[in-house]
């Protein structure tokens, strides 16, 4: 028989076709050994508690999940809780509520102002008694001696300062 080097009846894709076939081929009868071996059996059971210790972790995981949201404070830190069924209806009372805060804020406010206004008056009030007081004071002082020097002038007696202090006369 002749052999022609140059032509080979069996194509590139023919011949990967085979590649694959022959590597199928193997895997399967390796397979078939280790099903008959038991080792197939271990690695089966081995998946089937991996799973189910993912899925049993991952419901734990959802249950904290769903525990954090439900939880009242988790509701009103993330403002959850406005959009719950059943809540729309106490919107009024809310708003409600808020009002009245700002209107309490309001109020301090104003009242604070208004009794540093009141500090402050009183401050300057208690100025102007102490200074008409002390007008007072002057004023009678000033109509006193005035007086004394007119009645003095009347009597022809002139006044004069004496030139040693007076002394005290103790009882």
């Amino acid at each position: 028989m002749y052999r022609d080097h140059e032509f080979d009846p069996i194509t590139p894709e023919e011949e990967a076709r085979r590649r694959e076939e022959a590597e199928f081929a193997r895997r399967v009868r390796r397979e078939v050994r280790r099903m008959e071996s038991g080792e197939a059996d271990e690695e089966i059971r081995a998946d089937e508690e991996r799973e189910a210790a993912e899925r049993a972790e991952a419901q734990a995981r959802e249950a904290r999940e769903r525990r954090r949201r439900a939880s009242t404070f988790w509701q009103l830190f993330s403002g959850s809780i406005l959009v719950r069924k059943g809540v729309s209806q106490y919107y009024p009372y809310l708003l409600t509520i808020a009002g009245m805060f700002f209107l309490s804020i309001m109020v301090m406010f104003w009242s604070l102002h208004l009794d540093m206004r009141y500090t402050r008056l009183s401050r300057d009030v208690q100025k102007l008694r102490e200074r008409s007081i002390r007008l007072q004071e002057q004023r009678f002082q000033r109509t006193t001696h005035s007086a004394i020097i007119e009645e003095l002038h009347a009597r022809g007696i002139d006044l004069y300062d004496p030139l040693a202090p007076g002394e005290i006369i103790e009882n």
